[in-house]
């Protein structure tokens, strides 16, 4: 079996839930659709059936679908509704955790079947949230002060997972020091490039997170992280050091489809994988299987 552990699909734009988010609709008008999603090889509006559709071309069995901010980015409607409705997928959603209702967001959203997480955006300003990338917020570690909506995600099993660039590295150190009880996922390993080579600060502030149990590392973005062409071959050592410091049981492949899908076919998200010669047949089922099944769960 295959879990794709970060996958996206959104729904049409409506007055209910209009595009807002710049960043991927371009334009000012909240109905526009702008050049980042007329990139992609997929349609304009990529619902949770044309997601399963391609899973069933890979032979993905499940997939979790990380809410995608083409609307405002606590609107979680369109990630519970596909969570709901289909059996193979499970969501992840985004929740304002600053508002004064955060705790009753979180235990309403927790209830819909299928949900297993939220998301922090740590890498982003947290008043423009996936608008734009900054290494230099720090708003995390405001967020340590909201002990009551932290317990309540404890209580809950809400899988954090977090989004961050390598400077943000330390406050992810903080935080996860902070609420050692809680599980975390690290998306997109980072953000680490390929051309940062292990060794670096990032990969040093990596292993202080892999002293912690309650930690899994996502092997996702690789296509947009590398700056060779597939298979990712600059890429290839961050596996391996991964591999020795987390070990197999929690590292997670997710595809990030279809942001990738403008410099890669779905397929190849997941092959590059193969061409890492040091990785057995057995490393390669936990990473793309039972890893992130075990470490959320969903097992």
């Amino acid at each position: 079996m295959v879990i794709d552990t970060h996958a996206h699909c959104w729904g049409p734009p409506s007055e209910a839930h209009p595009w807002t988010n710049s960043q991927i609709v371009g334009g000012s008008d909240e109905y526009a659709s702008g050049d980042f999603l007329q990139d992609f090889t997929v349609d304009l509006v990529y619902t949770g059936e044309k997601l399963l559709a391609d899973m069933d071309r890979l032979v993905v069995e499940d997939a979790v679908v990380v809410g995608y901010p083409i609307c405002p980015w606590t609107d979680n409607w369109y990630t519970v509704k596909v969570a709901e409705e289909y059996d193979r997928l499970t969501g992840v959603v985004m929740i304002d955790q600053f508002a004064d209702d955060a705790v009753d967001q979180l235990e309403d959203v927790m209830s819909a079947e299928g949900i297993i997480g939220i998301r922090l955006g740590a890498g982003c300003p947290y008043d423009r949230m996936w608008q734009r990338f900054d290494p230099t917020v720090d708003w995390l570690l405001d967020a340590i002060d909201e002990t009551e909506f932290w317990a309540a995600a404890e209580a809950l099993d809400a899988a954090v997972h977090i989004w961050t660039l390598p400077p943000q590295l330390d406050q992810v150190v903080e935080f996860i020091e902070t609420y050692p009880e809680l599980t975390y996922v690290i998306d997109h390993h980072s953000y680490i490039r390929g051309d940062v080579r292990p060794g670096a600060e990032p990969f040093e502030q990596l292993a202080t997170l892999a002293a912690h149990d309650n930690v899994l590392v996502k092997l996702s973005g690789v296509v947009t992280l590398s700056d060779e062409e597939y298979p990712y071959s600059d890429k290839h050592d961050h596996v391996l050091w991964l591999l020795d410091q987390f070990g197999r049981e929690r590292i997670a492949w997710g595809s990030d489809w279809p942001n990738e899908s403008n410099d890669a076919t779905y397929l190849e998200t997941l092959t590059w994988l193969n061409h890492v010669d040091e990785l057995s047949q057995s490393d390669l089922e936990w990473i793309t299987d039972r890893s992130f099944r075990q470490h959320v769960g969903m097992d």
